[in-house]
């Protein structure tokens, strides 16, 4: 009578029962207690019951992040190795063009004699221009100047000198250079001298400059090269940087370069 009342579920369940278990039961009673426990669970139950269990999502995540992290660390170090090797390549290059060679003997602008062995142990940069000058000049001081800030406000880093050549001897005198310098950055360190002297350091750093015409007032314009270079504690030329350059990015050189720099003296 049992049977009768049982769902087709229970006897297509009944069916998967080996027929050495329907038959070693007595009298039906242990056949009934073993279809009840068939019934309770599916096959897809037992299966899953039986099925072992892999890592859980959260340590799925954490593999993958780390995974993740891993390979963003090593592009990171493999451009960051990359960009030195093109920065080395690029001062190799720069230091064969013999940029800079020689030494020069001009007077600052408190009249002091300065070559280029006083600079010796500090990184420099160098701007050519002349106090005349009605807008490219003072605008490429003050981004020069605004590097030398950004570096002197972070600790550990070496000093900058701000240098500033004159290429206009006529007009540019030691007491015009004061005048000039002082509305820029109190270490912004002015030179001039005589034609002679200004057009050797001139052409030792490749600089180009020609005076133009007069006019009623006896006032010229000065044209010129426009760079500010950078000199490293060796006293080497090491880079330049056009008008197009930012303070933020030169800034940006600069320390890279001081990151690098061993000394070859």
């Amino acid at each position: 009578m049992l049977l009768l009342v049982w769902a087709p579920k229970a006897w297509h369940r009944l069916s998967h029962l080996k027929p050495s278990a329907l038959l070693w039961t007595p009298r039906g009673k242990a056949r009934h207690v073993r279809c009840r426990l068939l019934s309770s669970q599916g096959p897809g139950e037992r299966g899953r019951q039986s099925r072992p269990q892999g890592p859980g999502l959260r340590t799925r995540l954490l593999i993958t992040a780390l995974f993740g992290a891993g390979l963003g660390g090593a592009w990171l170090a493999a451009r960051a190795e990359k960009e030195q090797r093109r920065q080395q390549q690029r001062t190799e290059a720069l230091r064969q063009a013999a940029v800079g060679q020689g030494d020069f003997s001009l007077l600052d602008h408190r009249g002091q004699a300065r070559c280029k062995a006083d600079f010796r142990g500090q990184w420099v940069l160098m701007y050519f221009g002349f106090t005349h000058c009605p807008d490219i000049c003072p605008d490429e001081l003050e981004k020069l100047v605004q590097v030398v800030q950004q570096l002197e406000a972070e600790p550990g880093l070496p000093p900058v000198q701000p240098v500033f050549i004159t290429v206009d001897p006529e007009r540019d005198t030691v007491a015009a250079m004061a005048r000039y310098v002082q509305d820029f950055h109190p270490r912004l360190l002015g030179l001039t001298g005589s034609a002679e002297q200004v057009a050797q350091v001139s052409r030792s750093y490749r600089v180009y400059y020609s005076a133009g015409p007069k006019d009623e007032d006896q006032d010229y314009i000065v044209d010129h090269s426009i760079a500010i270079y950078l000199l490293d504690p060796d006293g080497l030329f090491t880079d330049y940087y056009s008008r197009a350059r930012s303070a933020e990015q030169i800034a940006d050189s600069v320390r890279r370069h001081m990151a690098a720099f061993r000394s070859v003296l």
